[in-house]
């Protein structure tokens, strides 16, 4: 990403001038590979990958109060083009200090931030870009260029961020599985005579008190979930295998978290108002969406040195059958076991059932530590139901078990 470049060459500039007082290099290097059991739906698609992730992490310590971060990725799929790429998800510049009774803290490059309180996807998260082509449940983003301050105090958080770039969603390719019916072009159209070069704003403001937390956002700019359009409107009429290209529109998004935490239980909510977009339809509609969640964890499980936790979320847009958004009407429910044992085992089983098309989701999850270094993580991933009515319905066709082995150093 050459915007991105530009922008770690500006930070690495300005940091030659400081004296390095501390240097930490982290990160992890993984291996991975995935078994499909159902034959391919398309031509060029493989049974089974194999692949590899190294994400290191460079951190220096200039001053008391500055510091640079710098996280690039690297992925190799050996099925889908796509999949195999680069990206530069941290590469920012961090400053704080004292403003009279409050703090303040400044990050300039690229950077990922994190809204919201569901478990499983986040209607109020919207400043980063997800990288699809990674998880289709991990949620992993891409880094997003940025400047980021922030101001504390008694009275709560106020994050104010300027996004001069806006990020693309990644999609697998022709060969990659977990694709849509259609091939969706990487490349993608603008609503904004700016293009990706459009200037996004948003703001945040977030308190607790007493049991209850809770945020505020807005937002305005380039939407990260695009429309898609059966072929550029300027060309030729759209044939039966014409790609699908992304359309970037330009919305307003208002949002609301809160979590309220008792003994037992956590209540969580997540709320947007959002206008600007086009439905399904292809008409302009402002629309609400919100997410219910509500958690429990039953300590000691049967006296044991185990832990569980029983999860439950409610997806709702107002559309209905008009909207964009796969999450229409849709529910959660897992379950999350910790051991509390010295490999840090966990396992975790969640189905996810789309109410309006009757489609159902199981994915299960077995984590360990191996050794000090070493992690292993099994996942198996299986569609129950699909419905040929549901946007995803190309992917959801596509259930897999992996293996990842991960050198965290």
């Amino acid at each position: 990403m050459r915007f991105g470049v530009a922008i770690s060459a500006l930070v690495f500039m300005a940091a030659a001038g400081a004296e390095v007082q501390a240097l930490d290099v982290s990160g992890d290097l993984s291996l991975q590979a995935r078994w499909y059991p159902q034959s391919p739906a398309f031509p060029g698609q493989h049974s089974s990958t194999v692949g590899m992730v190294f994400k290191p992490t460079l951190y220096w310590d200039f001053t008391e109060s500055t510091s640079f971060t710098f996280t690039p990725l690297y992925r190799h799929d050996s099925a889908d083009s796509r999949r195999t790429h680069a990206d530069l998800r941290e590469a920012y510049l961090l400053t704080y200090g004292d403003w009279g009774e409050n703090s303040w803290e400044l990050r300039l490059g690229l950077d990922r931030v994190f809204w919201g309180v569901a478990e499983i996807h986040n209607l109020v998260d919207i400043i980063n870009q997800l990288d699809r082509v990674e998880h289709p449940r991990d949620r992993p983003k891409l880094g997003q260029p940025m400047a980021h301050l922030t101001i504390s105090g008694d009275w709560g958080l106020a994050e104010l961020f300027l996004l001069p770039y806006h990020r693309k969603l990644t999609f697998p390719g022709r060969s990659g599985r977990l694709r849509s019916e259609r091939l969706i072009e990487d490349d993608g159209l603008y609503e904004s005579g700016a293009k990706e070069r459009h200037v996004d704003f948003a703001f945040r403001y977030s308190h607790g008190v007493g049991l209850l937390d809770f945020g505020l956002s807005t937002f305005v700019g380039t939407s990260r979930d695009p429309l898609f359009l059966a072929g550029d409107p300027s060309g030729p009429l759209p044939g039966i295998d014409t790609p699908l290209i992304p359309y970037y529109e330009q919305i307003r998004q208002f949002g609301l978290e809160a979590q309220f935490t008792t003994e037992s239980w956590l209540y969580k909510m997540e709320a947007i108002r959002r206008s600007g977009a086009r439905n399904l339809l292809g008409q302009e509609e402002d629309y609400n969406a919100f997410i219910l969640g509500l958690e429990r964890t039953l300590y000691a499980l049967f006296d044991s040195t185990a832990d569980m936790t029983l999860l439950g979320e409610w997806f709702y847009d107002d559309r209905g059958s008009r909207a964009t958004s796969v999450w229409q009407n849709d529910l959660f429910i897992a379950g999350f076991l910790a051991l509390n044992d010295v490999q840090g085992t966990e396992l975790v089983a969640g189905i996810l059932t789309d109410l309006r098309h009757e489609s159902s989701t199981l994915n299960m999850e077995l984590k360990r530590r191996l050794s000090d270094s070493w992690s292993m993580r099994l996942e198996a991933f299986a569609n129950i139901r699909a419905n040929p009515k549901d946007l995803t319905y190309g992917g959801r066709r596509d259930s897999f078990v992996g293996v990842d082995f991960t050198l965290s150093f």
